[in-house]
């Protein structure tokens, strides 16, 4: 079979399950994957045979996309802040929103002295942002907590494959007091996926990602800024910086919360309009 063979078939047999575009995303990261090859050598050398073993990879992965399927989880990766990283069913997977996050961050802190600089993420899963941060700040000491061991095994793996120094610790933030000692930026970007907006999430994420990374109670939605808010009192250095991704349709919900434990608090839209970051500091 050849490559444009495979990729008729491919296409055929996606159907209509994603739009068009998203398919032909699909078929080119497997083929830079399975085959590394990239859109230009497709293009160049649409006449090239496959061998059995790299059409059965390419069938599978169909398979698994035609049950919906985040691609991430099929080629065991993606890129996030221009790095790649190692992802798993046990994490949660990297969403350009939180790009924006930690440039925002990254914005914030550009001036101070790196070498000082103590940064915390609370929540890590893959250890994007911590990793993300010690790229770009690598004289500062950060360290990145989770509940899961299956989520700080693969932010390991992820330290190793971009070449970063990241503390990481197995903790439940709800049930810490008191946070190790003081930071310079506490960031989190915590469950907050109300039950009753899940009709709104689409399957993929529905039926692979992890529930204890995205969904929080309805009664109860802010469980989890709540409680980092409280340790950041005490666990935040003299103008200190508190970061947080959220939920879109509870912004100044916690907004509000923030300034209630007495810290000034910033809304910030995302690249769709929506509002999705917070910045907070003490008073």
């Amino acid at each position: 079979m050849t490559i444009t063979q495979l990729k008729n078939k491919f296409l055929e047999n996606l159907g209509d399950k994603y739009p068009k575009e998203e398919n032909l995303s699909f078929f080119n990261l497997l083929a830079e994957h399975f085959l590394q090859l990239n859109r230009l050598q497709i293009a160049l050398e649409p006449n090239k045979k496959l061998n059995d073993t790299e059409v059965s990879e390419f069938e599978g992965a169909l398979e698994k996309l035609r049950v919906f399927e985040p691609i991430q989880y099929i080629i065991g990766e993606t890129e996030f802040f221009s790095l790649s990283f190692k992802v798993t069913p046990g994490v949660l997977i990297p969403r350009p929103e939180t790009e924006e996050l930690v440039q925002w961050i990254l914005d914030e802190v550009s001036l101070k002295q790196q070498q000082d600089l103590h940064i915390l993420d609370i929540g890590t899963g893959s250890g994007c942002i911590p990793i993300s941060l010690k790229k770009h700040l690598p004289k500062a000491q950060i360290s990145a907590i989770d509940i899961s061991e299956e989520a700080l095994k693969v932010a390991n793996l992820n330290t190793e494959k971009n070449k970063v120094s990241v503390h990481l610790v197995h903790q439940d933030i709800l049930s810490t007091q008191k946070l190790s000692r003081q930071f310079d930026v506490i960031v989190s970007n915590p469950p907050y996926v109300r039950e009753l907006e899940k009709a709104e999430m689409q399957q993929n994420v529905l039926q692979y990602e992890p529930e204890t990374a995205l969904y929080v109670k309805d009664e109860n939605p802010l469980l989890f800024y709540n409680k980092i808010t409280k340790l950041a009192q005490e666990g935040l250095s003299k103008n200190g910086l508190l970061f947080f991704e959220i939920n879109q349709y509870l912004g100044e919900e916690t907004k509000t919360m923030v300034e209630e434990h007495d810290f000034r608090a910033e809304l910030r839209k995302d690249m769709f309009g929506n509002f999705r970051m917070l910045k907070a500091q003490k008073r």
